[in-house]
C-alpha cells in the first residue's frame, strides 16, 4: 500500500504531463474553452441552475450548455456574446502571436 507522503500531488502530475509536447499542445489548444467552462459552471453553481435551467436562461439548448462545460471547443464570439449580455459575465481575451488566453477578471 503507498504511503499518502509518497503520493505526487496534483501540480506534479500536471507538470509531468505537460513535458510531454503532445499533450502540452492539446491543453494550450483547450485553454480558453476550459477557461469559459469553468466560468459557466461557476455561474451555474452559484446560481442553482440545472444546464436546462440555465439553457432556458440563454435561450440556447440543453447540449449547447453541455458542450460548453465540456471546454473541448472553443465557444463564437457570438456565444461569448451572449454568456456576457445575460449572465452578466465579463471575458477579457488577449490574443497574441504566441497564445490566446482568457484573462481572470476581479
Amino acid at each position: 500500500m503507498t504511503k499518502l507522503s509518497e503520493l505526487k500531488t496534483a501540480s506534479q502530475i500536471a507538470a509531468e504531463e505537460l513535458a510531454d509536447p503532445e499533450i502540452r499542445r492539446e491543453h494550450e489548444r483547450t485553454a480558453l474553452a476550459h477557461a469559459v467552462a469553468m466560468r459557466v459552471i461557476g455561474y451555474r453553481s452559484d446560481h442553482g441552475l440545472s444546464q436546462t435551467g440555465l439553457a432556458r436562461l440563454l435561450d440556447m439548448q440543453q447540449p449547447a450548455i453541455a458542450r460548453l462545460e465540456a471546454g473541448d471547443h472553443e465557444p463564437s464570439l457570438a456565444t461569448l456574446s451572449r454568456l456576457a449580455r445575460v449572465l452578466g459575465i465579463e471575458f477579457h481575451i488577449d490574443i497574441t502571436p504566441d497564445a490566446l488566453g482568457l484573462r481572470e477578471t476581479a
